[in-house]
């Protein structure tokens, strides 16, 4: 489980994110919906302990990121889809990140041949395009079994099949009792993966809410998305409280 209690991060005279509260439960896949630069990256980068919020906490399993024991095998994250070197086959990639966790290599393989990477897990990753990353990307989040995992955009770069890919996997990862939340800007592929909402907009949460509950109205998620968040550029416009 994933708590966020008052977040709020400013970057100088920016303010990223704004006294943001939420709850992440296992057993389904959550959606972190948001217009680009609306603050699901700065959120999920707090969460993970890559930046330090300058109000309010967040936890995973009750304790801050940093403070858990085995991380990669409490928690797996796909932040950015380049964070490899470039000169290490995937399969050394993997590796090494498996012999700091504490995790066996047959791990490694399991995961590459979860991600469809198996064919060329000896390839330097550097020559990968943007989609094998991304799926590198994921196999790593998925090293150490965790019960939470974090995506942020993972489904940037991927061709239709490998979209089609990601969306059972998000699926079938929280059908066995993990707890998924997926950052996304696209609104129609979020209406087919996620279970759960949270809307974000300029920073704070606008909605925490099922989809089914959010469309009810007999509205499309991409007209109920739009209305929330134009209202939250209004806010912004306004200076108001």
């Amino acid at each position: 489980m994933i708590e966020a209690r008052g977040l709020t991060k400013r970057y100088g005279g920016t303010l990223a994110v704004e006294d943001l509260s939420f709850g992440v439960r296992p057993g389904s896949v959550t959606g972190f919906l948001g217009p680009n630069g609306s603050g699901k990256s700065t959120t999920m980068r707090m969460i993970m302990g890559l930046d330090r919020p300058d109000a309010g906490h967040a936890t995973v399993a009750g304790r801050p990121y940093g403070e858990l024991r085995w991380p990669l095998r409490e928690v797996g994250a796909l932040l950015e889809a380049r964070t490899f070197h470039p000169g290490r086959s995937a399969r050394s990639h993997l590796a090494a990140l498996a012999a700091g966790g504490g995790i066996g290599p047959a791990r490694v393989d399991a995961v590459l041949d979860t991600v469809g990477l198996t064919s060329v897990a000896g390839r330097r990753a550097g020559s990968f395009s943007l989609g094998m990353a991304q799926r590198l990307g994921i196999a790593a989040a998925l090293l150490g079994d965790p019960a939470v995992l974090l995506f942020d955009e993972p489904v940037n770069g991927l061709d239709p099949e490998g979209v089609r890919w990601i969306r059972e996997l998000m699926r079938s990862l929280a059908a066995e009792g993990r707890t998924v939340l997926l950052s996304s800007h696209l609104i129609s592929e979020m209406a087919l993966t996620a279970d759960h909402l949270l809307v974000i907009g300029q920073g704070r949460l606008l909605a925490d809410t099922s989809v089914a509950e959010l469309t009810a109205p007999g509205r499309s998620l991409e007209e109920a998305f739009f209305t929330l968040t134009s209202g939250a550029a209004t806010y912004r416009a306004g200076g108001t409280r």
